[in-house]
């Protein structure tokens, strides 16, 4: 924590500002909740720990995902590696929220007794009140909300990027998926009113973003809170009209939802990406069925024809679950055949795990690892063949590319820089000799291809300065003029006793 002594007339008060660190795991979805946790914690006089804190901050927060077989023991695991250190540290704060916090509820402190606080995926807002609760009163706070409170994003939020946004168009979802726990956790369906939807998107161009994403658990079903079948592609088509705003893209739609006048949408409005993000989870329909996902393989090959007949330059990922109980040899064909025909830019390919609480769970017919990862092991090297493939297209192609931060690893040592094209390819691309910044915008030549990037080896074409770019400099210039924190760790009341036996597995969530 810092410590700063301020004077009023004769008496020094001294002033404690405590650090915070989040770790996240799981979906868009939660990558967003913790920018408004982060949000939420700076409007409470927090700080942000710098990065590589590892557990060394005052108040360390997961946000956790409850999706993966496992993941309860993986968080255990974590907590308890940060036991030992709570206890040389009085006054460390550890929160669990999320998804898993949802599930689980009284079972996180029985099992950790050192976590101070347990909140869940309705009520994230109340976290800095149930710090400092947790702190007054020198016990745990377990507050799990059983329906939303307010619209999340009505919430403080710290946002990650100066230039990119995610903008939640609503919440929850209406499917029965079998292998799925997230309606039980995020609960039913919520869409929030488009007029709050450009509000927020309008503020965030005025501040200098130039890209938003509108998110959704099941995005494409907007409007069913107001029977509107056409509200996304009318959110869409008023995405358009927003001057300054650039890029629109969204994520992730249900082939359920996926109507014509979406796609009309999408192609006919300029600043709409060519790139869809659309789930198969399997192509063969006897898994679809036991799936409950409401649609067959011709409905799913029949939207990519059309988006593709509409949109030839489009770029279309997927989510594929290997080894769900029941598929046999034949149903798993049944998806490589969809894979070599839909010819997707790049998949998502998961081997089937047990989700507890979920009815596939309890299915008969698991089916045995090996078999599942001998399927999956075809289904990515077929995927790997079909992405180089469709990666080579792109040689000769001239494209613009919005700058990004942090997604090239080795632009260093290459001297490139990274940026993402219209259709969400990542090209790594030679640094020019004028300034560029993450959010300005670059032309380049395509000269090589690989299965998950595309590389610029020429001479960049052009450069484009934007308030984006502006608005990430700023945001960095503010950063570092920030005075830098001395982290003493005081003690504090509530300081726990030795944990016996607390010892930490190494394991991470995932």
């Amino acid at each position: 924590m810092t410590i700063s002594s301020v004077r009023t007339g004769a008496v020094d008060e001294v002033a404690v500002t405590r650090s915070y660190e989040i770790r996240t795991y799981g979906c868009q979805m939660n990558v967003h909740d913790s920018e408004r946790l982060s949000g939420l914690l700076e409007d409470a006089g927090y700080v942000r720990a710098p990065e590589g804190s590892d557990g060394d901050a005052d108040v360390v927060v997961f946000n956790t995902c409850a999706v993966r077989e496992n993941a309860d023991n993986r968080l255990y695991g974590n907590l308890g590696r940060l036991a030992p250190r709570k206890t040389q540290r009085p006054g460390m704060q550890i929160a669990v929220g999320g998804c898993l916090a949802q599930k689980d509820r009284d079972t996180i402190v029985k099992k950790a007794p050192w976590v101070d606080v347990v909140f869940g995926t309705h009520n994230i807002g109340k976290l800095p009140v149930l710090l400092e609760r947790a702190r007054v009163q020198e016990e745990a706070q377990v507050e799990i909300a059983e329906s939303l409170e307010a619209f999340p994003s009505t919430l403080p939020t710290r946002r990650e990027s100066a230039y990119a946004a995610w903008v939640s168009i609503s919440v929850g979802c209406n499917n029965t998926c079998t292998f799925c726990i997230v309606p039980a956790l995020r609960g039913k369906e919520k869409d929030r009113r488009t007029g709050d939807i450009l509000a927020e998107i309008e503020a965030l161009v005025g501040e200098g973003v130039s890209e938003i994403t509108l998110l959704g658990q099941n995005v494409n079903a907007y409007g069913s809170d107001i029977g509107d079948r056409e509200a996304f592609s009318k959110l869409l088509r008023a995405c358009g009209r927003i001057e300054g705003l650039e890029r629109v893209r969204f994520t992730s739609p249900h082939p359920r939802d996926f109507t014509d006048d979406v796609i009309a949408a999408m192609a006919e409005t300029p600043n709409v990406m060519p790139q869809l993000h659309m789930p198969l989870q399997s192509g063969s329909d006897p898994v679809l069925k036991a799936m409950r996902r409401s649609y067959r393989q011709d409905r799913f090959l029949g939207i990519i024809e059309k988006v593709r007949a509409a949109m030839p330059d489009a770029a279309i990922s997927t989510d594929i679950i290997v080894g769900f109980p029941g598929e046999t040899e034949e149903d798993f064909e049944q998806t490589m055949h969809v894979v070599r025909e839909a010819r997707f830019a790049n998949a998502f390919t998961f081997q089937y795990s047990k989700r507890p609480g979920t009815p596939a769970a309890e299915m008969d017919d698991q089916i045995p690892k090996e078999v599942v990862q001998a399927r999956y092991e075809r289904l990515v090297a077929l995927q790997e063949e079909i992405s180089w493939a469709e990666n080579k297209k792109q040689v000769g192609r001239t494209l613009e590319l919005m700058v990004a931060e942090g997604e090239g690893r080795k632009d260093g040592a290459t001297h490139r820089l990274s940026g993402r094209a219209p259709d969400n390819r990542l090209v790594h691309f030679t640094k020019p000799d004028t300034e560029v910044r993450p959010g300005d915008v670059v032309t380049v030549e395509i000269t090589y291809a690989a299965p998950h990037h595309l590389l610029a080896e020429g001479a960049v074409l052009g450069v484009r300065r934007t308030g984006a770019g502006d608005a990430w400099e700023k945001r960095n210039t503010a950063e570092a003029a920030k005075p830098a924190g001395v982290l003493l760790g005081l003690p504090k009341i509530g300081v726990p006793e030795p944990l016996p036996g607390a010892t930490g597995s190494g394991c991470g969530c995932d």
